[in-house]
């Protein structure tokens, strides 16, 4: 079982990074792979709606969104770490998101996800938000953990003291381990759930 975790922080060893790596040390000691993509420092422009991706089954902008989108497939989990930006989260970690949930055209039902936030002060349960909002439209479990998922730092490193934040880190990834174990067995002996056809409906007709 494996868990794909995406930095959405421009520095690569920030405070988004600490938290993430509280959580590694958890899914090493669950038995879960993990891979750590950093993201947040990379040239990612946002969807401009062209509808490509319904013809080719992948973003047409052949960049880090496309070699995301395999590992994504292929993962039973998906942590998304940000700071916080004005209340929200990073702008290319959210680009990132946009394109790679809509392009990528397999089913996401049932792999779990988790989003934690990294900021000095404020703007953290809505950042956190913001990006649980990419799991519950595609019909992925969400793991909690003992508080919203946050860590308080300011500068680099500073969130190694933030002993809650870190205890948060630490009792979502068990959590999280905890859900993608259930899953796999429940998916093994029930089926996943069944998908009724989409029906659209828009506000204006």
């Amino acid at each position: 079982m494996k868990i794909l975790m995406l930095n959405g922080s421009p520095r690569a060893n920030g405070n988004t990074a600490l938290a993430l790596g509280e959580m590694e040390k958890v899914f090493a000691a669950e038995g879960l792979e993990t891979e750590l993509i950093h993201v947040g420092n990379r040239d990612i422009r946002g969807c401009i709606a062209c509808g490509r991706c319904e013809e080719l089954g992948r973003c047409v902008f052949d960049d880090l969104v496309n070699e995301i989108a395999p590992k994504f497939e292929a993962c039973d989990g998906l942590v998304v770490g940000s700071p916080v930006y004005y209340a929200s989260a990073n702008a290319t970690l959210v680009a990132l998101l946009t394109r790679l949930f809509y392009s990528t055209p397999f089913d996401k039902t049932m792999k779990v996800g988790a989003c934690v936030a990294a900021a000095r002060r404020g703007g953290l349960t809505a950042t956190f938000d913001e990006l649980n909002k990419f799991f519950t439209i595609s019909g992925m479990p969400v793991a909690s953990s003992q508080y919203w998922n946050g860590v308080h730092g300011a500068l680099p490193g500073e969130a190694a003291g933030d002993a809650e934040g870190l205890q948060t880190m630490r009792t979502l990834a068990r959590n999280m381990s905890f859900l993608v174990k259930s899953i796999a067995l429940g998916r093994e002996k029930y089926g996943l759930p069944v998908r009724e056809e989409f029906q659209r409906t828009n506000f204006i007709r």
